[in-house]
C-alpha cells in the first residue's frame, strides 16, 4: 500500500534530466507541489505546456502538481526536501547560487554519481563545503531512469547519518514499484554509485567486442573486488558494497544497454575514438571522468586496481583493448585475483593454478 504524504511544503528538484524528471514526478503523482528547477526557459515552457519532458523521458505524463521553472529562489523557498540532480561538474556552481535560498531545516538529497575534478570530492563532501550544517542525504541505487518511468520494480538506498531524514526520503519515495532502503554509510553508496560508472564502460567494450557471458562475469566481479578495495582506503564499510549501492549498481549498469557509460564503451569498443563515442552520445557520461580522476587517485594511494589502470591506457592512450586485457590476465598478483589460466600461459611467478587455489 502506498505511504501517504501528509506534510504541505513543496519539494524541490534541481535538474531536469531523466532522473529529476522521474524523482520529481515520482513525488508529484502523491499529489504534493514539486518545483522542478532547470536553466532552459524554452524547456521550462514546453513542459508545462506538454506536460512532459521530452528530450529526456518521453511518452512519461507529468503529474498536474509538477511545476518546472528557470527561477531557482522560486524553486528553493519554503522547499522541505531539495534533491540535486545536477551532474558533478557543474554541481558547487549551481550550489554557490542555491545557497542564499536554503536554510538549516531542509533536507539536501543528491542523487548525482560523480566526482569533482579539482577536488576529488563527492557530491555530499560539496553540499558540506558550500552549505555548512546541512542536512544531508544520497540517493543511489540500481536506478535507470527509464525503467522507473515505466514503472518497473525499482529499489534504491537512501543513506543519510541523520535518521529523520532517511524515515522522510522513504516516505516520499516510496510507492508500489519504487522501494527506498536505508543506510547510514553516506560515504560508501555514494561511492558505490560513483565508481561502477568506469566499469560500465568496460562491460560496453567488452559486448562490442563480442566477448561472452564468462568475460562479463568475471569483468564483474573483479569489479566490485577493486571498487571495495578503493572505497575502503578512502574510509567507507566494504559491507555497503554488498547491497543496492555496490553490486546492485554495479551489475545493472554493466549489462544495460540503457546505460549511458555502458554506451561510450560500446562505441569504444566498435573502435572510435573517445570524442567520438561522446559525440554519438550528446554528453559525456560520468564515467569518462570518473575513471579519469581514480586512475590519478589509486596510483598516488598505491591502491591496486588493474582494471581501471587497463580500462585508462584504452580511453585516455589508445591502446589496443585486446593487449592491455591479455596484460591484464598474465600480469597480476595471485593473491589479489583468483584466475585459473592455461598452464602455457603460467610464466610469469606466482600466476600458476596452485597459487589460485
Amino acid at each position: 500500500m502506498e505511504t501517504q504524504v501528509t506534510h504541505t511544503s513543496h519539494i524541490a528538484v534541481l535538474g531536469g534530466g531523466s532522473f529529476g524528471t522521474v524523482i520529481a514526478n515520482m513525488v508529484a503523482e502523491k499529489g504534493l507541489p514539486v518545483r522542478l528547477w532547470m536553466r532552459d526557459a524554452e524547456r521550462v515552457e514546453q513542459i508545462n505546456r506538454e506536460r512532459c519532458n521530452t528530450r529526456y523521458v518521453p511518452d512519461y505524463p507529468l503529474a498536474a502538481s509538477l511545476e518546472a521553472t528557470a527561477d531557482l529562489s522560486y524553486a528553493l523557498k519554503g522547499a522541505e526536501v531539495v534533491f540535486l540532480s545536477i551532474p558533478s561538474h557543474a554541481f558547487r556552481s549551481v550550489l554557490r547560487q542555491a545557497v542564499i535560498d536554503l536554510t538549516p531545516e531542509q533536507m539536501l538529497i543528491s542523487t548525482t554519481k560523480g566526482i569533482e575534478t579539482e577536488s576529488f570530492s563527492l557530491m555530499s563532501e560539496i553540499i558540506a563545503d558550500e552549505v555548512p550544517g546541512a542536512r544531508i542525504g544520497v540517493l543511489s541505487g540500481p536506478n535507470l531512469a527509464k525503467e522507473i518511468a515505466r514503472r518497473q520494480l525499482t529499489a534504491t538506498v537512501i543513506a543519510s547519518q541523520d535518521e529523520a531524514l532517511r524515515s522522510r526520503i522513504q516516505q516520499l519515495l516510496h510507492s508500489p514499484y519504487f522501494r527506498v532502503y536505508a543506510s547510514t554509510d553516506t560515504y560508501g553508496v555514494e561511492l558505490g554509485g560513483t565508481l561502477k560508472n568506469i566499469y560500465a564502460i568496460a562491460a560496453g567494450m567488452s559486448a562490442a567486442l563480442g566477448m561472452g557471458e564468462n568475460t562479463r562475469s568475471m569483468l564483474m566481479t573483479r569489479a566490485l573486488a577493486e571498487m571495495s578495495r578503493f572505497a575502503v582506503s578512502m574510509g567507507a564499510n566494504p559491507m555497503t558494497f554488498l547491497g543496492l549501492a555496490g553490486v546492485g549498481d554495479l551489475i545493472v549498469t554493466c549489462m544495460s544497454p540503457l546505460s549511458r557509460n555502458y554506451r561510450v564503451g560500446y562505441a569504444l569498443g566498435q573502435g572510435k575514438t573517445l570524442d567520438e563515442a561522446v559525440s554519438v552520445l550528446g554528453e559525456v557520461a560520468e564515467g569518462v571522468n570518473t575513471l579519469h580522476q581514480v586512475r590519478d587517485k589509486a596510483s598516488e594511494m598505491n591502491i591496486y586496481m588493474p582494471l581501471v589502470m587497463g580500462l585508462y591506457e584504452v580511453v585516455f592512450t589508445g591502446a589496443p583493448v585486446t593487449e592491455v586485457a591479455r596484460s591484464m590476465m598474465v600480469n597480476v598478483q595471485s593473491s589479489d585475483v583468483e584466475f585459473v589460466l592455461p598452464r602455457d600461459a603460467c610464466a610469469v611467478s606466482g600466476a600458476g593454478p596452485s597459487s589460485s587455489q
